[in-house]
């Protein structure tokens, strides 16, 4: 510690204010944070988009998502606060996803990044219509066996398993496909 002062010529704590600790006492500072986090490769202009920010748990859960699943190193978001509340934060993916990107949009203009205005939005890009994607939240689990996603990653994981064919797969052309427009 004190040669790394020595060498930035400062005093005290090794990191001297840089990092502080911040209790998040509720589900509005949480989202609050999360969301900051999660855009601080757009602030910073290394990503376009929320689904572009590598490193970051929002692209871990749009990929996640996009393919049927849940990232396992985070907690799931699981919807509003109710009786026998699984574990999870307490907001729809759907909310958060659009709150980021609403957010992203709104970004101090001094700064360098923020997500175009002409950009579509969040759920269009990830080419499934808003109607689609709250059924989905509610009922992923009934109306899904086996491979979930496009079509056309159906069908890849099928020739690489060797399958003929999935169960589902009108369901995922369905509810998984791009709105037509």
């Amino acid at each position: 510690m004190l040669l790394a002062n020595a060498e930035d010529n400062c005093t005290g704590r090794f990191w001297e204010g840089r990092f502080k600790s911040q209790a998040l006492l509720d589900e509005k500072a949480l989202a609050a944070c999360m969301a900051y986090v999660d855009l601080n490769p757009i602030r910073a202009n290394i990503a376009k988009t929320s689904e572009d920010s590598d490193h970051t748990s929002i692209q871990q859960r749009i990929r996640a998502a996009t393919s049927g699943g849940q990232p396992k190193d985070l907690l799931p978001l699981v919807g509003g606060e109710r009786l026998n509340m699984p574990k999870g934060l307490p907001f729809q993916l759907d909310h958060y996803l659009e709150l980021v990107d609403w957010s992203g949009r709104h970004l101090d203009p001094k700064k360098r990044g923020a997500i175009s205005e002409d950009t579509p939005p969040i759920l269009n890009r990830l080419g499934i219509s808003a109607k689609h994607w709250l059924y989905l939240n509610r009922n992923f689990e009934s109306r899904f066996k086996g491979l979930v996603g496009s079509v056309e990653a159906v069908r890849q994981a099928c020739i690489q398993l060797d399958k003929r064919w999935a169960h589902g797969v009108s369901d995922c052309r369905r509810f998984l496909s791009a709105p037509s427009s």
